[in-house]
């Protein structure tokens, strides 16, 4: 009798158990609801999570960051700037599916927040095409191959170095200048080698470019109505990626720095089969003649797209905090390189950022809301300090 008395009260026992725990994971399950809503309210219109990846628009510590907007949807699409007046915007994409195998350069009218962004290649269609950036009476200057052949020039072959991650710099590109309607094509450089990575100071009469006309990467400054053209840099390494500050007196860039005789030695016969190894970068400021150039970062790894903002103060990318070498963000810091703060947070890629003519936007490309693809988007806010 007692074994059975027992027996009934380990299951009223068990029964009040399970009623308290049925209880307990409601109110459990409905603060992580509350919690969900809650956080879902201060970060993104649109979260995704599939096989572990998360896509967002906006991550929540990105504070910067205001009306998010994604312009493009798949493909490849980076290196996009504003015209003068922040009307219109250039940009480089590669997509498979719409039959681009290569970069090519488009434009598009800068949309306002929800409405969708409309664009027009103006590129030959021929070759490969980089690095676009307006001039100041609307036209385009970009470096193309497609002068070397219609078709897409080779990619490298990693497994012959390591599987290391390296860049082409392709003897056959040159920089032309285009109107933003794709018409009247013209020559800017037609010396030997790499000519590419241009962009326009801000009173439309210089650009800064890279090239290998002397046998290593350099920066030059070509007056664009004369064709005067300067070498503004010496010293052994990839010098690229150079813009010009807003009164043009300075400019800011990433460069290489070989330092011994085998990273030297890995340099130079890289650069002989037109490869470079950006994986060791830092960010470098000088006069807009090249003079008084300083180092300003020594964060290790690869730091680039390097640019300045409205206040004078300099943002770039960098992978500097991942020892496996990924995912890039973007970080700003006073032009002496110090201050820095994290700006963006993807767990893949964030790069080649620029603000608007009037300082209140922000443009970028970024791996985000991709749906775990690899597909690079290019993304629009307002930026608050």
């Amino acid at each position: 009798m007692k074994a059975k008395k027992l027996g009934e009260c380990n299951r009223i026992n068990l029964r009040q158990l399970m009623i308290r725990q049925f209880f307990l994971m409601k109110l459990v399950y409905f603060f992580a609801i509350v919690a969900c809503l809650f956080s879902f309210s201060f970060t993104v219109k649109q979260v995704k999570i599939n096989n572990s990846h998360i896509d967002t628009l906006l991550y929540p510590e990105e504070k910067n960051f205001k009306n998010i907007q994604q312009l493009t949807n798949g493909g490849d699409n980076a290196e996009a700037y504003w015209n003068y007046d922040g009307q219109y915007i250039v940009f480089q994409r590669t997509s498979g599916k719409d039959n681009i195998p290569c970069d090519q350069i488009f434009v598009g009218k800068t949309p306002k927040n929800g409405e969708p962004f409309q664009y027009k290649m103006i590129s030959t269609g021929k070759g490969r095409a980089t690095c676009a950036f307006f001039t100041k009476d609307n036209r385009v200057v970009y470096a193309s191959t497609h002068k070397g052949g219609d078709d897409c020039p080779p990619l490298p072959d990693r497994s012959k170095y390591s599987n290391r991650y390296i860049w082409p710099v392709y003897s056959s590109y040159d920089i032309f200048i285009i109107d933003i309607d794709g018409k009247n094509i013209k020559q800017l450089t037609k010396t030997p080698g790499y000519d590419a990575e241009a962009t326009i100071s801000a009173d439309g009469k210089k650009m800064i470019f890279t090239s290998t006309r002397n046998g290593d990467l350099d920066l030059y400054v070509m007056d664009l109505k004369t064709g005067k053209t300067n070498q503004i840099t010496t010293a052994l390494g990839y010098d690229g990626g150079a813009w010009f500050n807003q009164d043009g007196e300075k400019i800011v860039w990433r460069a290489s720095r070989p330092k011994g005789d085998a990273e030297i030695k890995e340099y130079k016969e890289l650069l002989k089969e037109g490869l470079v190894a950006p994986t060791q970068m830092e960010v470098f400021v000088a006069d807009a003649d090249g003079k008084n150039a300083k180092q300003i970062t020594s964060l290790g790894q690869a730091n680039w797209a390097p640019n300045f903002m409205p206040d004078g103060r300099i943002i770039f990318c960098s992978n500097h905090e991942y020892k496996r070498g990924f995912p890039f963000n973007m970080y700003s810091m006073t032009a002496d390189g110090l201050n820095m703060e994290k700006i963006s947070r993807d767990k893949g890629f964030d790069a080649f950022p620029m603000f608007s003519p009037d300082g209140k936007k922000i443009i970028f490309s970024s791996n985000r809301n991709n749906g775990g693809t690899r597909d690079t988007n290019i993304f629009i806010a307002d930026w608050e300090e």
